[in-house]
């Protein structure tokens, strides 16, 4: 493996994990139970999904899309992106998405965020309330164009694209996690290596913004590890959906994320199945673990059946995209 197999894990991962949470999305568990069954693989959502009715199997959600949105505009700023025009981006994406007919807009942070952008709050300010998992679900970009080897500009990066909507404790150190996770394995560090990476950037990621009541995300993300190591697969859901918990919070879905890589990363398509079926946040939850192991074991552990229908049904051709921010990785060294 390479860097681009594993950047290009990372993207792909994201997108299949997406994709298999999304008909799951917002439903309990035996809600989902009762509409599907066991989620074994892609699925069309019921009629009576929250989020998406009827969305075709494969479809992606907001976490692929703000994510490929946010790839686009590093690419475009050469790095870096102004806040006012990410959150431009972010409100012609939405209104892009109600002409479509979806349900599936922008989180209750972002919006507050934007809206108070557009009252003329200034950008720091904007998202200082922001503390659910937006820029966590779409961070990859950054953690594939930013090398894992200086920590504090990592989390740098991470900051300029989260502050606008997630200036917070909270909201930073689980995109700054991400992120870490990303990187360290695009740069050939095993899933222990990065996942431990992840932690520190959690660390790093919670003394940047306004401090956010919670329990703190790297304690969390620590805790889960430990003690879901060595759990058997069929207990895994119970202690996730149960007790880590799969809300828009960063501190569960987030940490849910990092659980199911940890107890679960030897055998990504299987995280990525038990991930949809938690209940709760599970686009986000089995995106966020996707980009994790995509970043570990390369695009080859990705299940190239559910990679290809994911890519074919949403017209993605993700390795353009990858190769630019692989591109900005080697300028910053």
């Amino acid at each position: 493996m390479n860097a681009r197999d594993r950047a290009l894990g990372a993207f792909t991962g994201l997108a299949v994990g997406d994709a298999l949470g999304m008909p799951t999305q917002s439903m309990s568990r035996a809600a989902i139970a009762a509409a599907y069954g066991p989620v074994t693989g892609l699925l069309t959502a019921v009629a009576e999904q929250p989020i998406a009715p009827s969305m075709p199997a494969g479809s992606v959600t907001d976490d692929t899309e703000q994510a490929i949105l946010l790839a686009r505009l590093l690419i475009d700023g050469r790095g870096t992106v102004e806040p006012r025009v990410f959150a431009d981006a972010l409100l012609i994406w939405e209104a892009d998405m109600v002409r479509r007919g979806s349900a599936d807009l922008l989180g209750p942070s972002t919006k507050r965020a934007l809206s108070r952008l557009q009252d003329g709050v200034p950008a720091d300010e904007a998202g200082r309330t922001g503390t659910t998992n937006g820029a966590a679900m779409r961070v990859t970009p950054v953690g594939i164009a930013t090398p894992s080897e200086d920590l504090h500009a990592l989390v740098d990066a991470v900051v300029a694209t989260a502050r606008v909507t997630h200036n917070t404790s909270l909201g930073i150190a689980a995109a700054a996690a991400v992120a870490a996770v990303v990187s360290a394995g695009v740069d050939g560090a095993s899933l222990t290596d990065a996942l431990d990476a992840g932690e520190r950037a959690a660390v790093v990621g919670g003394e940047r913004g306004y401090w956010a009541a919670g329990g703190e995300i790297a304690a969390r993300i620590g805790w889960a590890r430990g003690w879901v190591r060595g759990m058997a697969h069929d207990a895994v859901a119970d202690a996730v959906g149960t007790v880590i918990g799969t809300s828009v919070a960063s501190q569960e879905s987030v940490v849910a994320a990092f659980a199911l890589a940890e107890a679960m990363g030897d055998d990504p398509a299987a995280a990525l199945r038990l991930a949809a079926g938690l209940g709760g946040d599970t686009d986000t939850v089995a995106a966020i673990c996707g980009a994790m192991l995509g970043a570990a074991h390369g695009v080859d552990a990705i299940p190239a059946d559910l990679a290809e229908t994911v890519l074919s049904v949403n017209h993605l051709d993700l390795g353009p995209l990858v190769d630019e921010l692989l591109k900005l990785r080697r300028r910053s060294r």
